[in-house]
């Protein structure tokens, strides 16, 4: 409000209510931390953190960054710790059955009806992208759409499982999970980075729980999604989705390989250049612009200022992709959608074929749909 007679502006900051519940589900108690008040017209956004990492140390660099504060005004926001893996959880008894990836998944309905709401908008990293593909799978209804990072929608094959044994006879689990969380590169360069980390997995996370977490994605089943083709009924997703992985990151076959796998109407693949296995704690700005990107595409947040990537796209004759390319071009299906969010409806994305390197893919068959690939 403004004061009369006064050239002094008053401001009004309201802090966001934070309040942390533990849902009982058929699995054990899920710990869940509720930031902001959800509305009932839209959805919330809800994460899942990888092994080695609980809800702090996954989303806290990206959730606290100036620049996400704007996504936070228009979105409540519940982090869900997986099964014993929050600060200060206590062990579990012996001989106490760890849920299996699939079940871990089947709790979330519960934190929805915990919370009385209806939809989500998921974030997840490694196991929490596995995890949230999952129950999108099995409730489509129930996700608006997902931004998964690291995602590997494959079981843990022979090669894997032979490398996994055979570094465990050298490496213990603290060296098993940095080389799952950090690309090589990373592990020899960024050593401050890479040691803070460990020093979380060391000294904060309940070792026996952790280890049951590793094991349960370990033992992951395939997700057996298909890209569809018209006529057939295959299994895949069908929210908008944006897959995201750090040009250096350890996952970089996996997130390819998953692209290939889903609808291409509905997906974009990011490559984030110079960047690890952690985008959201390597380059918070950048992933939180493409992420507010993805939600202007689904017609969430029409006003929403843009910066980095704004300044960084080419002039509009350009063949590079860009979110902004992307943004303002017409795009049927989206704009096909029951939402009333017409402002952007009218500039929803389009999802025509680049290659990860941002060029064109002219010689290609433009017959085939292809789903988005964006470098940045």
């Amino acid at each position: 409000m403004v004061l009369e007679g006064s050239d002094v502006e008053m401001i009004v900051v309201t802090e966001i209510e934070v309040t942390e519940h533990d849902v009982e589900t058929p699995y054990g108690r899920v710990h869940c931390t509720m930031k902001g008040i959800p509305k009932a017209e839209r959805p919330f956004l809800l994460t899942m953190h990888d092994i080695g990492l609980n809800h702090k140390t996954c989303w806290d660099t990206l959730f606290n960054h100036e620049d996400m504060s704007e996504i936070t005004q228009h979105f409540a926001v519940c982090h869900v710790d997986a099964p014993g893996q929050h600060e200060g959880a206590n062990t579990f008894s012996t001989g106490y059955e760890y849920p299996s990836m699939d079940q871990i998944s089947e709790t979330l309905p519960l934190v929805l009806k915990h919370f009385g709401l209806k939809s989500f908008i998921g974030i997840g990293i490694g196991a929490g992208a596995y995890i949230l593909t999952r129950f999108a799978l099995d409730y489509p209804t129930m996700v608006e759409g997902l931004m998964l990072i690291n995602i590997n929608p494959c079981a843990e094959g022979w090669m894997d499982w032979a490398a996994h044994r055979l570094s465990g006879l050298t490496h213990d689990l603290p060296d098993m999970l940095i080389i799952h969380l950090f690309g090589k590169e990373e592990i020899h360069h960024n050593q401050d980075l890479v040691g803070t980390y460990r020093h979380h997995i060391v000294n904060n996370m309940n070792q026996f729980n952790l280890h049951l977490f590793v094991k349960s994605y370990e033992s992951r089943r395939d997700l057996e999604i298909e890209r569809p083709v018209p006529g057939s009924h295959v299994r895949t997703l069908k929210c908008p989705t944006l897959l995201v992985v750090g040009d250096n990151s350890p996952a970089v076959e996996a997130v390819v390989e998953c692209n290939t796998k889903l609808d291409p109407t509905k997906t974009t693949l990011l490559k984030m250049a110079d960047c690890g296995g952690m985008p959201q704690v390597d380059q918070p700005a950048k992933l939180t612009e493409a992420f507010k990107y993805f939600i202007q595409g689904m017609g969430y947040m029409p006003s929403a200022s843009m910066t980095r990537l704004v300044r960084s796209r080419t002039a509009s004759n350009s063949s590079v992709t860009s979110f902004e390319g992307n943004r303002s071009r017409a795009q049927t299906s989206e704009g096909n959608r029951s939402r009333s969010h017409t402002a952007d409806n009218q500039r929803s994305r389009s999802h025509t074929s680049g290659s990860v390197d941002g060029t064109a893919t002219s010689g290609v068959d433009q017959s085939v749909p292809k789903s988005t690939e964006v470098s940045c």
